[in-house]
């Protein structure tokens, strides 16, 4: 089984996050950082040519051997897949057609959902930004694991199956530590994305729809780019809790690994972010950071410190009146 995690508990936190007062020194001190504030008019074409490329593709994977399939949705249709899951966070935050325009941007999230196969968009947009709003939350922050997640998996072999099971903790979490009441973008998220699969499973094939949810369960598995799960904010330095990533798989991701700048300026977009850290680099260039996601899922699974009690927790206001 491994190394048993040395932490028996979460890191609780009685202060702020620390965004928000960071966000407010920035802005005092480099005001021209509002400069970078709005929308990124080029999102919606990489949508669209992601999408086009993983349909274009499932003339050729109706072809190939089940074995090829497999290897290849880990390689490159995964790789895409997840890619367009960080499209849908960049648009979960109004940032393909700016904020007066919200139903283009859900509109868009459903599109970019499309090779996913499993409906999220219009669903993760709203824990996301609650967990923006409430980092730490120990209700309303559902990017947190759970007691029973962290006790069950805290071993060596343990933090390696969590990691492969992540994609399916990450999507049932929510509904089962903070459930809402569907809303109609969802149910027509939901609708639209089924009529989508059945239509692939009818005129592809089950290997192309196989093809297409394999890879991003496993891309958000043990995979390159399903190392910012971890990194983002998963405690490596005591009190740190969100890291940046400046490597080069950010070219894939939409620059989500500049994580402490986009907490910090959720609105301005991915690819502006850069220019955030280097207008103010004396912000950033002292915070713990890491310089690769491989690295970082090698010493989550193997380092009897870092587990999924590794976070930083607040609690939930509500509990604390009720206490």
């Amino acid at each position: 089984m491994g190394q048993h995690v040395s932490r028996a508990d979460f890191e609780w936190s009685y202060t702020a996050e620390p965004h928000a007062s960071r966000r407010k020194e920035i802005l005092k001190k480099h005001p021209e950082v509002k400069q970078l504030f709005g929308h990124d008019v080029r999102l919606k074409w990489w949508v669209a040519s992601l999408v086009t490329f993983q349909l274009a593709s499932l003339f050729l994977v109706r072809e190939m051997s089940w074995p090829l399939a497999l290897f290849l949705a880990y390689c490159i249709g995964g790789t895409i897949n997840h890619s367009l899951m960080l499209a849908i966070h960049e648009i979960s935050h109004n940032l393909a057609f700016g904020h007066s325009r919200p139903l283009a941007n859900r509109a868009l999230g459903i599109v970019a959902n499309f090779p996913i196969i499993l409906p999220f968009s219009v669903s993760f947009k709203g824990y996301h930004l609650e967990h923006h709003k409430f980092q730490g939350d120990e209700k309303l922050d559902t990017d947190i694991p759970t007691e029973t997640e962290a006790r069950l998996f805290c071993t060596t072999l343990g933090k390696m199956v969590w990691m492969f099971l992540q994609p399916l903790f990450y999507a049932f979490r929510p509904l089962v530590t903070y459930p809402k009441t569907p809303t109609t973008l969802e149910v027509i998220n939901t609708v639209v994305q089924m009529i989508l699969n059945i239509s692939i499973y009818y005129y592809f094939g089950a290997q192309c729809l196989l093809y297409l949810l394999g890879g991003s369960l496993l891309a958000m598995g043990i995979h390159p780019v399903a190392g910012h799960f971890i990194s983002e904010h998963y405690m490596f330095q005591q009190g740190h809790e969100t890291y940046s990533y400046y490597g080069p798989l950010n070219y894939l991701t939409f620059n989500v690994g500049y994580h402490n700048e986009h907490h910090d300026f959720p609105f301005i977009p991915g690819s502006r972010l850069p220019q955030v850290k280097a207008l103010a680099p004396e912000y950033y260039d002292n915070l713990p950071q890491h310089d690769s996601w491989v690295k970082v899922i090698y010493h989550f699974i193997t380092d009897p410190s870092i587990g999924p009690y590794a976070r930083i927790k607040r609690k939930h206001a509500g509990l604390i009146k009720q206490e």
